[in-house]
């Protein structure tokens, strides 16, 4: 009690200094202003300010930011298009000069809401003005670099830089979506019938080269079958005209009539056509007239094939 009552002094002089004690939170930086000025920055941890005179006029969040957008626009052929989309942003570093531009260029963070907002829409709403509204769907990456391109600068000067911007969502009018809709179904029923209408013609061309190949191939064998059987034929007939011949021949050295020769072929044939007969009917002359004449007949031949 001795001690408070000779040192009372330094009571209020702990108060004084403990009130300029405070902290700033992790991912914030605090903006200090001194009699109503910019006197600096502080960072994360505990800090110490001038009390009465330095006073924490903003803290500022360096995390990352989003927000959603919801708004119309209408091309150049008067469609309308209605657009969502999610915007991600945060401030450009942690440099002073930046921290201190983002705590004086607004009045509150609804008013840098608003500009950011109103500044994104603006520019979209500038590019779509200058398609037409079958080119909006397949335009989705260029609307969003022609933002970047155009926001960017605004947003350094503001101490912000964009981070994504991603269309979620394009939509129309319900009557331009109903008539894209029968677009859609009609383009589909023609692709598939011209699909339809081209496997036809293939199978088709298909069966008929196929068909020609086999006609080709059975008439090529056809053609070497039938040169086969002539060249058989002509074959048969050489060797039964050297046979003869080479009997005839043996025959007149052994001082023999050739005809016997022609009579046992005419026997040897009549005998053929009895054992492999298969039903027809053969009408042979078996009078001696006819005989004769055959005899004649197949002389005259053996005449012909020695010369």
């Amino acid at each position: 009690m001795d001690f408070l009552k000779d040192y009372w002094w330094l009571v209020p002089i702990v108060l004084i200094v403990s009130s300029g004690l405070f902290t700033i939170n992790q991912g914030t930086i605090g903006v200090i202003t001194r009699l109503g000025k910019y006197a600096g920055v502080k960072r994360a941890g505990l800090n110490w300010k001038i009390p009465f005179i330095d006073q924490i006029d903003k803290r500022v969040s360096i995390q990352n930011r989003s927000v959603e957008l919801e708004f119309q626009a209408v091309t150049i052929d008067q469609a309308n298009v209605y657009f969502k989309s999610m915007l991600l942003y945060a401030v450009q570093n942690e440099n002073e000069d930046t921290i201190r531009k983002v705590a004086f260029k607004f009045i509150s963070d609804k008013d840098l809401m608003q500009a950011l907002v109103r500044t994104i829409e603006g520019n979209i709403r500038a590019f779509v003005a200058t398609k037409r509204q079958s080119e909006i769907l397949g335009l989705r990456r260029d609307i969003v670099e022609f933002v970047k391109e155009h926001v960017d600068a605004s947003l350094e000067e503001w101490g912000y830089h964009l981070l994504d911007l991603q269309i979620n969502d394009i939509t129309f009018d319900q009557a331009i979506i109903e008539s894209m809709s029968k677009v859609v179904a009609s383009t589909n029923l023609k692709a598939a019938a011209e699909n339809e209408g081209q496997a036809l013609l293939i199978t088709k061309t298909k069966a008929a080269e196929a068909e020609g190949n086999a006609i080709k191939i059975a008439a090529e064998a056809e053609r070497q079958a039938a040169q086969l059987r002539g060249q058989g034929v002509a074959l048969f007939r050489e060797e039964v005209a050297k046979g003869m011949s080479q009997a005839a021949e043996q025959m007149k050295q052994a001082n023999l009539d050739t005809n016997v020769i022609l009579f046992s072929m005419w026997t040897e044939a009549i005998k053929n056509f009895a054992e492999y007969g298969k039903g027809n009917v053969i009408f042979l002359d078996g009078s001696a007239t006819g005989m004769q004449k055959t005899m004649e007949q197949l002389m005259a031949m053996t005449q012909l094939d020695k010369k």
